[in-house]
């Protein structure tokens, strides 16, 4: 469409816009707003209680559902009610709903293949402000121009000339390709995660595995798209295997154990393991490094190289049951068989503690002021922590001891003052 066809539009639009008859066109648009909304409708309860992996489909769906109705409904009427009058504000809509369509879907893409955060809302805006910015160049008769300016504006690189043109289309193509092949890597990965059949790490391993070929795959794709030759990156090979020998072989050594710790299993999402002075659950194992959540809160990143190569305390590697155990201290003048018994009570009070094996009460040892006694008991959930269930069986056995008699020592002193020897 050259200039002149552009500027003929709008002013036949403006002239349908003041013709009765454009309500025929404003019946088609709204025909298909509401046809839209219907199927909307239809569409909306089954993502709610879909799965995750149908859940990626019905939300794009969802998202391309009203243009693309409309947009489908626009072009129906275009063709009915062109044999009988203009239809300008139909030609109008069409690129319009197709922008739209666009914007919506990269912007769907990009949620999904990214976490939230602030540059992702500026990348939506961006993109979003491109594709309106190109709407209203092409509607205004701008883009023929605009076109060959980007041709001729660039540099040479030896007898190759690279104009502003070749650059964004191969930003948009390699964009494309990419964001296709990370969206499809966060569709199998959310697959993978739902298998229950399988093994958690060897979903872990087969999802990053995918996300990995599936990102080669686009770029051996996109980059001979764009006029990029692939022997270009044997050179580039080349120098990353010095660049991984030199600065990035830590890097390197960290993705390799990510793996390793995937595929030998020694350690586990939901483990409890203490590493290098930190302890906590494994909550996230990435490519990188391992994320332990503490029982305070806190949150530990820990490359996977560390793991690798340092002594891990896994307590859930092979069984799940941890042993704890509370001391405290009695009177010697105390009944030992007593307190020992009320001790093991209290344990079995706790719905945490296990009945199998189950808790023991022992004397650990004589003490100066007092008998020490340790009570040992098993619990399946150390992820929940321990200060709670410390609390109350520490309790229980205050009042216990309390009600039959059971003294604990006092703290006793002993002070001795001797007289200072007199003067001859």
């Amino acid at each position: 469409m050259n200039p002149s066809d552009v500027s003929r539009l709008l002013l036949d639009l403006w002239k349908d816009l003041h013709d009765v008859r454009v309500l025929w066109q404003l019946a088609v648009l709204g025909a298909g707003i509401v046809l839209a909304w219907w199927l909307n409708r239809l569409v909306k309860p089954r993502l709610a209680s879909a799965d995750d992996a149908l859940k990626i489909t019905l939300g794009g769906l969802q998202r391309l559902l009203f243009p693309l109705t409309v947009l489908a409904v626009v072009l129906v009427g275009r063709v009915a009610l062109k044999h009988w009058h203009s239809v300008n504000l139909l030609n109008v809509a069409v690129p319009l709903l197709t922008a739209l369509a666009i914007v919506r879907v990269v912007v769907y893409a990009l949620r999904r293949v990214f976490s939230p955060g602030g540059w992702l809302r500026n990348s939506e805006r961006m993109i979003s402000w491109t594709v309106w910015l190109g709407f209203a160049i092409y509607i205004t008769g701008l883009a023929p121009e605009f076109i060959k300016f980007l041709d001729d504006t660039g540099f040479n690189i030896g007898k190759q000339h690279v104009s502003l043109l070749l650059i964004l289309q191969a930003a948009l193509v390699v964009g494309i390709t990419l964001l296709s092949a990370l969206w499809a890597g966060s569709a199998v990965e959310s697959r993978l995660m739902g298998a229950d059949n399988l093994d958690m790490n060897l979903r872990a391993v087969l999802s990053k595995l995918t996300r990995a070929l599936l990102t080669v795959a686009a770029l051996l794709i996109a980059l001979p798209a764009v006029g990029l030759d692939l022997t270009l990156l044997s050179v580039f090979g080349g120098a990353l295997g010095v660049g991984l020998g030199f600065g990035l072989q830590k890097i390197a050594s960290n993705y390799i154990s990510g793996f390793i710790i995937l595929m030998d299993r020694s350690v586990s999402l939901g483990d409890m393991i203490t590493v290098d002075r930190f302890a906590g659950r494994v909550s996230k194992i990435t490519a990188r490094y391992v994320v332990l959540s503490g029982l305070d809160g806190t949150e530990t990143l820990v490359p996977n190289d560390t793991l690798v190569t340092s002594p891990v305390v896994n307590n859930s590697y092979s069984d799940p049951k941890v042993r704890a155990a509370v001391t405290v201290q009695i009177d010697y003048r105390s009944d030992v068989d007593s307190a020992l018994r009320i001790m093991e009570d209290a344990a079995r009070k706790q719905s945490r503690v296990l009945r199998e094996p189950g808790p023991a009460a022992l004397v650990r040892q004589l003490g100066e002021n007092g008998i020490d006694l340790e009570l040992g008991f098993w619990i399946e959930d150390p992820q929940l922590g321990w200060g709670k269930l410390r609390s109350d069986m520490l309790r229980d056995i205050l009042a216990g001891f309390r009600s039959n008699g059971i003294r604990m020592p006092e703290p006793k002193s002993e002070v001795r003052v001797q007289e200072a020897p007199r003067a001859p």
